[in-house]
């Protein structure tokens, strides 16, 4: 096609054949008419230089072609003359007539001619272009990194690019002896059969994974893709085959899917629940187990501000605090949630902050720690139970020693058997009230002074007692701690001290420290007088609880100096284990 444009061109403009061709027309048709006119005797018919411009304009151009007719009409008339020895009206009239046909044949033939040329000129670049995409296209062919090629409707391969025979290992000649159908393994042959049958259907493209199969024997996962051609085009029987190799992908694929089972099932065994807050939207997302764990119907998404319907009012706040933007990037809180059926959950939510895109998210796990919880609570109760009953036991077995101390103390006032009933019923029940004091868990908070008051109350009338120290109020949990460190301190005084020899003297006071740790208030026992057993330290139950070994029941930093002639005992009580 662009040869015949080129050519149809080249005949359009002058060329010296178009002059010589030109000069032999236009001498030829004066020689005839000359000859018509002088041997024949007929006149000059100027019509019939006509056809002669005609030829010429096409060969020569517009001013060639007038300067013909000028020409043949002075050649006309003169031929006119010498047969008729003079010129008539209607000579000229011709004469005429054949310059204004001339001038108007060789107007709309030059016309013609430009309008011809310009046709051809846009016909080139049309056709340049199109070649220039035809050449990009082959290139791009060529050199694509998928696999293309050509077939017909029965699946026989035409052309293919240079990708395809690396991907299928067969040769050029090869490949035009084979099918669609017979570069794939057997088991789907039939998925390449039935994308053939769509195509036949109507259907622009159907594609389809499919493995195909080398010319070694190997095997690999494909994405084929075939659409045909255009409706409106000549040939409806062309096929354009796609192949991009999809192994590494596939594989990547297997392998996440493979990873995302472990996980779930990870997931599952551990009760866990998946969770995603949208900061920016103010919405959460998450698994079946996570809407299980909060006792709410499964949903793909739910606004934040839905979830504090089953959320404590108390723990609402950390959890609203999830949808907001933070500098930190963990997330780890604990919250309570009231289910449908009325039962109190412990559930913890742990995560991080993520950035994906334009968009900032909390994703992480939910666990339900409410089993954990109240196991933990049991156990917690469980010991408590048993140090409560440890420590009943050893009061229990220390109080028949302080009876009998009591006993001894009180003499017999004027061999009055009454009166000394009367008094050591009355030193057993301040000792029993010291005994419901330790007893009474909930009610030990109360003044410091109160509890040493009590603790020494059945021995102030018989032996020189001194209390002194601020005014101090300790909370409950301390006070019973502290109430079980005076009375070992008691009982211990009235088995082998102060308390048990009737010239002992015992000193009990607190003050605040003044070498430098001015949080600590520091308590002191005191005991002058005779010992006994000065030289042995015992370790049983009671040295554990006043500390002994340095750890006390209450407090810190115990000291315990024992000698024949008495004991001293400090503690330090903290500012967190005791209210002004």
């Amino acid at each position: 096609m662009g040869s015949y444009l080129r050519w149809l061109k080249s005949n359009v403009s002058s060329t010296p054949l178009a002059h010589v061709a030109s000069l032999l027309v236009l001498a030829g048709s004066i020689i005839l008419e000359a000859i018509n006119t002088i041997y024949i005797g007929q006149g000059v018919t100027f019509i019939a230089f006509i056809p002669v411009i005609i030829v010429i304009v096409y060969l020569e151009g517009r001013l060639v072609a007038i300067a013909v007719t000028l020409l043949m009409a002075a050649a006309g008339l003169w031929m006119r003359r010498v047969l008729n020895a003079q010129l008539s009206a209607e000579d000229w009239t011709s004469a005429i007539f054949l310059l204004v046909s001339g001038g108007l044949i060789a107007s709309v033939f030059h016309r013609l001619r430009q309008d011809l040329r310009g046709a051809l000129e846009v016909a080139e670049a049309r056709l340049a272009a199109i070649d220039a995409a035809e050449s990009r296209y082959r290139w791009a062919f060529e050199r694509a990194a998928l696999g293309f090629a050509n077939a017909n409707r029965r699946g026989e391969l035409l052309q293919s690019n240079r990708r395809f025979f690396e991907m299928t290992g067969y040769g050029e000649k090869e490949l035009a002896q084979l099918k669609l159908e017979g570069l794939v393994l057997p088991d789907d042959r039939d998925a390449v059969r039935a994308l053939l049958k769509d195509l036949d259907n109507g259907a622009a493209s159907s594609a389809a994974d499919i493995r195909v199969l080398r010319k070694d024997g190997k095997a690999f996962w494909a994405r084929l893709a075939l659409s045909s051609s255009r409706p409106d085009e000549a040939s409806t029987e062309s096929v354009f085959v796609v192949v991009d190799d999809i192994s590494e992908r596939r594989a990547a694929r297997e392998a996440l899917r493979a990873q995302k089972e472990w996980l779930d099932l990870a997931l599952s065994a551990g009760r866990l629940g998946t969770w995603r807050i949208d900061i920016k939207e103010g919405t959460v997302a998450g698994s079946g187990k996570f809407w299980d764990i909060l006792g709410l119907p499964s949903k793909p998404v739910r606004p934040l501000e839905e979830l504090s319907a089953v959320v404590h009012p108390a723990d609402w706040p950390k959890l609203a605090a999830s949808a907001k933007p933070s500098q930190a990037v963990n997330y780890d809180v604990e919250i309570r949630v009231r289910r449908m059926d009325g039962h109190i959950r412990w559930v913890a939510l742990r995560g991080r902050q993520e950035e994906h895109g334009d968009r900032a998210m909390r994703i992480g796990v939910a666990a339900d720690l409410t089993e954990r919880r109240q196991t933990t609570l049991l156990r917690a109760a469980v010991k408590k139970h048993e140090r409560i009953m440890l420590e009943d036991r050893h009061r229990f077995s220390n109080l028949f020693p302080v009876i009998t101390a009591l006993v001894k103390m009180i003499n017999v006032p004027e061999n009055d058997v009454a009166k000394y009933k009367e008094m050591l019923i009355d030193r057993i029940r301040t000792l029993e009230a010291t005994h419901l004091i330790l007893s009474r868990h909930k009610s030990l908070s109360g003044m410091l002074h109160d509890l040493v008051a009590r603790e020494l109350q059945p021995f102030k009338e018989t032996r020189d007692i001194t209390i002194s120290g601020p005014s101090l109020t300790v909370p409950s949990g301390v006070a019973e701690s502290f109430a079980m460190i005076l009375h070992e301190l008691t009982t211990n005084s009235v088995k082998h001290g102060a308390l048990g020899d009737s010239q002992g003297k015992v000193g009990v006071k607190w003050q605040f420290a003044s070498d430098g740790a001015g949080d600590d208030l520091v308590f002191d026992w005191v005991e002058s007088g005779g010992r006994k057993n000065s030289n042995v330290v015992r370790h049983g139950f009671g040295s554990m609880i006043i500390g002994v070994d340095g750890t006390p029941l209450v407090g810190h930093s115990p000291k315990l100096e024992i000698s024949e002639y008495g004991l001293r005992y400090s503690l330090r009580l903290s500012r967190k284990e005791i209210e002004l």
